[in-house]
């Protein structure tokens, strides 16, 4: 079997890494948080645009980590899975990084999320089981280890080993598609054996501070936890508690003039790249 395309966690050289996170099916936003990369004096781009506007991998020394709820809420969720889907095919292997967010994990574990109408728990037995093979394959994982920063949608305060709970949610996805994924005493049992990961918090809406790594949320991380990039909590700017930075920022800033952005980490620096108002992109050391 080939390389999973998530897999590869040594490169060569030093990567840039770019962040983006919590799209929420909102595609056009998430092309121009992506495009603006390669619009700073900074950077590289981390992808390019054909003719008909459809994104492709620049095929530059980058890492993209795109941090968890990819879809929810928009309108585009289908078109936003497929961008990721094409920039893993086109990209080296390990170069597009897809981690599991609570709206993922609603796909894990529909029984447990109670949702009735979100694109995650709408899925066609075909496409959920699809999904989960993705997830059992590596193409969709918990977490990265970049520079100073660990990565993952919603983070923790207690240190943890990427590859422990990439290796537990692969574990978990490959145990609902030999069982009955659909069984509700199996979604649950998943839920506490990988309670770090797939936990969902008993208060504050499942985001309390008992909550895995796709669901605490940022007011429960401490700023002397492990240094992280984190999502899942809205924020019109890129946002630093101590060591944790939160650069969940497409969502709150969709339709208005916060501007879309993402982070970039090289090894000297974590950078703010956000679309102003004007259309114009401005960096900021975070």
């Amino acid at each position: 079997m080939s390389t999973p395309p998530a897999t590869v966690d040594a490169f060569d050289g030093a990567p840039t890494v770019v962040h983006v996170s919590d799209v929420h099916g909102y595609l056009a936003d998430a092309r121009r948080a992506l495009r603006a990369v390669g619009e700073t004096d900074a950077f590289d781009p981390v992808v390019t645009a054909d003719d008909d506007g459809t994104l492709h991998w620049a095929d530059n020394d980058h890492v993209l980590v795109v941090n968890g709820d990819l879809i929810d809420r928009g309108p585009a969720n289908a078109e936003c899975l497929a961008l990721v889907r094409r920039l893993q095919r086109e990209a080296p292997p390990g170069r597009v990084r897809y981690h599991i967010g609570n709206h993922e994990l609603a796909v894990l574990l529909p029984a447990l999320v109670g949702w009735r109408t979100e694109y995650s728990v709408s899925l066609s037995p075909e496409e959920r089981r699809a999904f989960l093979e993705r997830v059992a394959d590596g193409a969709v994982t918990a977490a990265f280890d970049g520079y100073d920063y660990t990565y993952s949608h919603a983070g923790r305060n207690d240190p943890f080993d990427v590859g422990d709970v990439n290796d537990a949610l692969r574990d978990a996805a490959s145990e609902l598609l030999a069982r009955d994924g659909g069984d509700e005493r199996v979604q649950r049992r998943l839920a506490s054996q990988h309670a770090a990961i797939l936990g969902i918090g008993d208060s504050h809406g499942g985001r309390g501070p008992d909550a895995g790594l796709c669901w605490m949320d940022f007011a429960h991380l401490d700023a002397s936890a492990p240094p992280q990039v984190v999502g899942h909590t809205k924020h019109a700017r890129a946002t630093r508690n101590g060591n944790v930075v939160c650069g969940n920022v497409i969502r709150m800033n969709h339709g208005s003039p916060g501007g879309e952005g993402v982070l970039v980490e090289t090894r000297d620096d974590l950078t703010a790249v956000r679309r102003t108002p004007s259309g114009d992109v401005a960096t900021t050391t975070v």
